[in-house]
């Protein structure tokens, strides 16, 4: 299903030694005074919901339809951008979400709307009970048990619990009625928990939506890739904590071949932890601990932003997940990062730019949060490429050099290969390098290419170049050349774009104009970035 913005609304109204790592107590320089403190982000929240009825009013909403303030991000001017979740008869609205922009004196210059669509519904009485309805949701996820949906993913073979079957309104194609969501949770086979929401019409059952909420990364490792790293850590009584409170109290727990739960906490009483070996258990812990602080570090450095959720609180690492478990995922619910061992429990999924992709799903979750299907769905996967790789520069380790090459490290496919190719997508025999009406058909994971690929040739231009000792090859599907802007540049494009113009429902044409927009912010409408923006979607057939 083809996921569309609608157009915008213009309102008139108102770093290495060989041996044991060396561990630090001292808090780690964390500058960025333009970051957003959490009683400044409460402040904004309140600020938004305090004009939601205002809005809601300008927007001409009906009288059942209500904003609800999901975030708020104020630029140096003053300028304003409040997005909100939407709400009718008290029911939440699929698709509802909507970016306000306003000047410094909080006069709306325009909105941003996941659907345009009117929402009228001719009763909010479900022809189908809610016990019904969450049957039918277990049902349709049963029926997929033993199948995969694409090759990275493994196949379902348990359910086992069924949430409750929650009543909304679906408007995310444009065609709003009344249904329900549920979340249905199981097990996959290679023991990767599934916690799967299917959205249901609420009258046929008809499954409208359905979307695994555990992202994963699937791979094979070879060992602890950081090297020797300083950390900060926690001292308590005569232990040491591999816990962080100068980046949000960020921590790192064992799980000891569990598949649920916390986990213990990982600590001695040496303040050295590990040895580069994967035998040592600390030393997995090591790099899941050093990923967390490098992508902490890497978003409040670049852009300002306080956390995954921009909340100042840090996400929970869990190593030694499951046996034998070749997988690592990110989990919004229990704001968790998790790390098999791989194969033999001796490679452990712990590489930096597997971190920095998989918490970047957060951030995604906690802005935009791109509908994980169709084009949005690769725009959502595409965005933790871009920034799992602009993780990896920042931290620029001798012991995994920065490149445009996604998992290169852990091996997945057995000959050395990386999982994905930014400058050539179609490198990995499944992504596509240009747009198409089709490519929202493909996996996420494939139909990413497309922005993977506008993303490399932003940054660096098109033809052959060398970086880093990597040799990279860009095509245009124009046959046009391109210079590059810089990956710094083309970084903050896209995460305005992410935190600022996008919603639910952005496709590829949306982020065309939400990143236009956004290089008009940053750099003005008649620079040599916002040209370089538009031409680069034209390279990749975006026009």
């Amino acid at each position: 299903m083809k996921r569309k913005l609608a157009a915008v609304a213009v309102l008139s109204a108102t770093a290495l030694l060989t041996g044991v790592v060396q561990v630090s107590t001292a808090a780690v320089a964390d500058p960025a005074p333009q970051s957003q403190g959490a009683k400044q982000r409460a402040d904004l929240i309140a600020l938004a919901n305090g004009q939601a009825g205002k809005v809601a009013h300008a927007l001409a909403l009906g009288g059942q339809e209500q904003l609800v303030a999901k975030d708020a991000v104020v630029d140096a001017d003053g300028t304003r951008h409040l997005r909100y979740e939407r709400t009718f008869a008290g029911l939440p609205v699929l698709g509802g979400d909507l970016v306000v922009h306003q000047k410094a004196d909080g006069s709306t210059t325009s909105v941003d709307k996941a659907t345009g669509a009117t929402i009228a519904l001719p009763s909010l009485t479900p022809q189908i009970p809610a016990d019904k309805a969450a049957d039918q949701a277990t049902g349709a996820v049963q029926s997929t048990v033993g199948i995969a949906a694409d090759k990275d993913e493994s196949p379902l073979t348990a359910v086992h619990q069924t949430g409750k079957a929650e009543l909304v309104v679906w408007a995310t194609d444009g065609s709003p009625r009344l249904a329900y969501r549920t979340t249905v949770e199981g097990e996959r086979a290679d023991g990767t928990p599934s916690r799967q929401l299917l959205v249901t019409d609420a009258a046929s059952g008809e499954v409208l939506s359905s979307h695994e909420q555990v992202r994963t990364a699937a791979g094979t490792g070879k060992g602890v890739f950081v090297g020797s790293v300083p950390l900060t850590t926690t001292q308590s009584g005569s232990s040491y904590q591999l816990k962080d409170a100068t980046r949000g109290g960020q921590a790192t727990y064992t799980l000891k071949g569990k598949t649920s739960g916390s986990g213990t906490l990982v600590a001695n009483t040496t303040n050295s932890f590990g040895n580069g070996l994967s035998s040592n258990s600390e030393s997995a812990a090591v790099d899941a601990q050093y990923g967390a602080a490098v992508t902490w570090d890497f978003y409040k450095n670049t852009f300002g932003r306080n956390g995954i959720k921009n909340n100042g609180v840090g996400a929970t690492s869990r190593v030694h997940y499951g046996s034998n478990y070749v997988n690592a995922f990110w989990d919004d619910s229990c704001f968790c990062m998790t790390y098999g061992d791989g194969s033999g429990n001796t490679h452990p999924l712990t590489e930096l730019d597997v971190a920095g992709h998989e918490m970047s799903h957060g951030v995604t979750s906690a802005t935009a949060n791109l509908n994980y299907s169709g084009e949005s769905g690769g725009l959502n996967e595409a965005t933790s490429d871009i920034f799992g790789t602009m993780v990896e520069f920042y931290a620029n380790l001798p012991s995994d050099k920065p490149d445009y090459l996604i998992g290169e490290l852990i091996n997945i496919n057995g000959d050395g290969t990386p999982l994905r190719y930014m400058d050539k997508p179609s490198k990995d025999g499944a992504s596509a390098d240009y747009w198409s009406s089709t490519v929202g058909n493909k996996d996420v994971h494939y139909s990413s290419g497309v922005a993977n690929h506008f993303f490399y040739l932003l940054a660096e231009g098109s033809g052959a170049k060398t970086i880093n000792g990597v040799s990279y090859n860009s095509p245009t599907s124009n046959g046009s050349t391109l210079a590059g802007i810089g990956r710094d540049k083309a970084a903050q494009i896209w995460y305005r774009a992410l935190t600022t113009y996008f919603t639910s429902t952005t496709n590829y044409a949306g982020a065309r104009t939400g990143t236009l927009k956004a290089a008009a912010d940053l750099y003005g409408a008649s620079s040599a970035e916002y040209s370089a923006v538009a031409a680069t979607w034209a390279a990749v057939n975006v026009n």
